[in-house]
């Protein structure tokens, strides 16, 4: 197995520090389907796998214990085959069997991937687990991994579980897409040789998905990858938009339609324009639909500066989803060159502003670490101001509300060269401070930091509004801050 692993130096050493304690251990691994979970767990625990199993999508009870009695066997090696299962305890008491013929100082481990699909309601298995741990493994020196794309069911059904698992889980791990310094390592060890803007466009719209990233060839362009990978037949992500939300959740068609509903809406929606738009029941349904999408990191909730709950914007921040919805699922079918035309309109030009947010949003640790404000409690926030009959309104759309009483609206700018401010936008930028300053209370200030891809100009109007300027670069940098 090959040594090099990008990142995940944290996840890395959580799993090392269970293998290595005096207890047994339960691990809860979540997040993204393709961010990973599976290699991570294969490359720090490798051949010390005592047995694993990986979940069947959409397949009946029946055939998950037929899965895993062939996974019993093919560990045990048993002179007669296993064949037949009845139930999960059954199952259990087998794994149990086989786990005690080991015989060795150092823990047993135990993988089950993709746990949702094998947990099917009134299946039985949850209660089994619950029953193995609590009346075996829990004194027996195992580490058992358990993981799950479907990151909402595992934080219900396993770390939140009201009966045998309650506070059974002693590790949790949010497995998040690569950083833009990561995805950079990654394609660096690939022998991918790209500009930071290059490697940025690439990551506006695929995100830091690692089993994407690794389908980048050496010697192509953003273009001609981009291209490759979505708008041709067999490209690996033509069709894995469907594949996404249909392989998380049993019934994707109102998930789907969120995501479709803020595709449409850049700036995000409340929760009420939300049920407008979708035409689905107000409650505690939509509610827990709310809750799986913010779980397994497709939308990002934001609470308006100065404003209710009930002002949250909802925001699709995964990558890939909202390049799909703008560009893909019209264009895909028209074959391959699409993209390499595309990326030279004015509509792909326009588009990289405001998908920059999305990345800005996601590297709020490297902003703040480059604002030199890393150690300060900073709580994230937009601000609208709808304005009057007296005075225009404005709009920002990220704001960093800090306890040191400054307030920093960021400016973010994806643009091919430095960026100059003219005097309209310079008129723009005065009405946001104004606005923002209007509201708060004496107590604090207002300072504006602009992120760019290459800095700004420094003329009058820079030095007359600009406090601190933020260039790409500094989103490159690895960062310990959350």
């Amino acid at each position: 197995m090959n040594s090099y692993f990008v990142g995940r130096t944290r996840e890395i050493g959580v799993l090392k520090e269970a293998l290595a304690s005096k207890h047994s251990e339960m691990i809860a691994i979540i997040g993204r389907r393709r961010v990973g979970k599976t290699h991570l767990v294969r490359k720090v625990y490798g051949p010390t796998i005592d047995f694993d199993i990986t979940g069947l999508q959409q397949s009946s009870n029946a055939l998950q214990l037929e899965n895993f009695a062939n996974k019993l066997n093919e560990y045990a090696k048993p002179s007669l085959p296993i064949r037949d299962i009845r139930n999960w305890l059954e199952a259990f008491n087998l794994l149990k069997q086989h786990l005690g013929t080991k015989g060795k100082p150092r823990k047993k481990v135990i993988f089950f991937d993709e746990l949702p699909w094998i947990a099917q309601a009134r299946s039985g298995f949850l209660e089994a687990l619950g029953h193995f741990w609590n009346d075996w493994a829990a004194y027996h020196n195992v580490v058992l991994v358990i993981c799950g794309s479907a990151a909402s069911w595992m934080v219900k059904h396993v770390i939140h579980h009201k009966g045998s698992l309650h506070n059974r889980i002693t590790r949790i791990i949010h497995l998040q897409p690569f950083t833009l310094a990561e995805t950079k390592e990654f394609l660096v060890h690939h022998r991918v040789d790209w500009s930071d803007y290059s490697i940025t466009q690439l990551y506006m719209a695929l995100g830091g998905i690692p089993h994407y990233l690794k389908e980048v060839a050496k010697g192509d362009s953003v273009a001609q990858t981009i291209d490759r990978l979505c708008f041709t037949r067999y490209g690996l992500l033509f069709d894995e938009f469907d594949k996404l939300y249909t392989s998380l959740y049993d019934h994707p068609a109102n998930h789907i339609a969120v995501i479709r509903a803020l595709g449409n809406k850049w700036m995000g929606m409340t929760r009420t324009e939300l049920v407008e738009a979708t035409k689905l029941s107000d409650g505690g349904g939509f509610t827990r639909l709310l809750d799986e999408l913010e779980q397994s990191d497709f939308i990002t909730s934001i609470r308006p500066f100065n404003k209710k709950k009930k002002d949250t914007l909802y925001r699709l921040t995964d990558n890939y989803s909202l390049f799909y919805l703008r560009f893909m699922e019209e264009r895909r079918k028209s074959g391959k060159g699409s993209f390499q035309s595309l990326a030279q309109m004015g509509v792909w030009k326009q588009w990289c502003g405001y998908a920059f947010e999305n990345v800005c949003l996601g590297h709020m640790g490297q902003i703040r670490e480059a604002l030199g404000i890393s150690g300060v409690y900073t709580a994230i926030g937009g601000f609208m101001d709808r304005g009057s009959d007296e005075r225009s309104g404005a709009q920002v759309d990220l704001l960093l509300d800090r306890a040191d009483h400054i307030v920093n609206i960021l400016e973010v700018k994806f643009h091919h060269d430095v960026f100059t401010i003219t005097k309209r936008y310079a008129a723009n930028l005065q009405a946001k401070i104004s606005a923002v300053r209007s509201v708060l209370p004496a107590t604090k200030s207002v300072s504006l930091a602009m992120v760019t891809t290459f800095g700004v100009q420094p003329n009058s109007y820079y030095h007359d509004l600009v406090q601190r300027d933020v260039k790409l670069a500094a989103l490159f940098v690895p960062s310990a801050a959350p």
